[in-house]
């Protein structure tokens, strides 16, 4: 059998592949991140040490997908309502 007569195999670890994983963790990644953030104005620590302060708005804009601030929240409260589908901004 001549080596011209079998097709050839993509590799298992081409970049190709690589590529195409990484394209569908992005995109599932994006899926699961939203294109909304609140984040603690209050320094140091994670937010539920602070649940009280206020909190940065930020929403993804345009195509590149940069985070814009669009308002503040006055807690988390306000927060989670913003993030979990308020309109506009608090």
């Amino acid at each position: 059998m001549d080596s011209s007569d079998t097709p050839e195999v993509p590799r298992r670890n081409s970049l190709e592949a690589w590529a195409a994983r990484r394209k569908r963790r992005r995109e599932s990644d994006h899926w699961i991140t939203g294109t909304r953030r609140a984040v603690p104005l209050a320094g140091g620590g994670a937010s539920h040490l602070h649940p009280h302060a206020p909190r940065l708005l930020l929403e993804r804009q345009g195509e590149n997908g940069a985070w814009a601030p669009v308002g503040v929240a006055a807690d988390h409260a306000e927060a989670v309502a913003w993030l979990n589908g308020r309109p506009e901004p608090v």
